[in-house]
């Protein structure tokens, strides 16, 4: 995944870039409102990470002409300015999220993952594998086209896998999507297992025609039987 960060700060710019990199992602960055646009209108980003005050001209402006292009929508605005007019500007010209400095890396990390999210999901709302459709809007799980109650730990889990059809899923990338930060409190990850185990058993109820496969000591793949 390639990120844009454009920042004029530069000990934030370049503490940002830094968090980015060690998550795996292709970083690249711009300072002022001409190298923004430089870069913004040769390349495409998967995330771009905006500030609206930059020298030389408006983040503003830079997020208009990625509204023309049709690439606003994986856009996060991150400024100092927590102003309301400028907030709704940005989300009218299309931005996906709005993050006040100052802001923690964790909380900016957790908002390029939703963006991402729903890039991959391309502005469906329903997800499906085999005879299992889950709705986002409604939060609900049919199967066979019969409606499955689902807790929202569980919902949460099966949406994440189903962004990650047959790939495997860490069990420690599974707990902090789904837990978060509330992750390294816990003495082990033996709950995941037993949401897991849940899901197997209404999967088994209802007939669905998919399953978790464990990969031992590591986590899970969501496969079709």
């Amino acid at each position: 995944m390639k990120v844009l960060v454009i920042e004029d700060e530069a000990e934030l710019r370049e503490i940002v870039k830094d968090s980015l990199v060690k998550e795996g992602y292709i970083v690249e960055t711009a300072y002022d409102f001409r190298s923004a646009l430089d870069k913004v209108s040769v390349y495409n980003y998967d995330c771009i990470l905006l500030d609206i005050m930059l020298p030389g001209g408006s983040g503003l402006e830079v997020l208009d002409l990625l509204k023309k292009e049709g690439k606003s929508d994986n856009v996060i605005i991150i400024s100092a300015k927590d102003s309301l007019d400028d907030k709704l500007r940005g989300l009218e010209l299309g931005a996906d999220d709005y993050l006040t400095k100052p802001f923690h890396i964790a909380e900016l990390n957790a908002r390029i993952k939703a963006v991402l999210r729903r890039k991959q999901q391309d502005g469906k709302n329903t997800l499906d594998m085999g005879n299992i459709v889950l709705d986002l809007n409604e939060r609900s799980l049919s199967i066979a086209g019969e409606l499955v109650a689902l807790n929202r730990k569980e919902f949460d889990i099966l949406h994440y896998f189903l962004l990650n059809k047959n790939r495997l899923v860490s069990k420690n990338a599974l707990a902090e999507h789904v837990w978060g930060d509330n992750t390294d409190q816990a003495d082990n990850l033996d709950f995941i297992y037993s949401q897991i185990k849940n899901l197997r058993k209404k999967f088994l109820t209802k007939q669905a025609d998919v399953d978790f496969e464990a990969v031992y000591g590591i986590g899970y793949k969501l496969v079709e039987k």
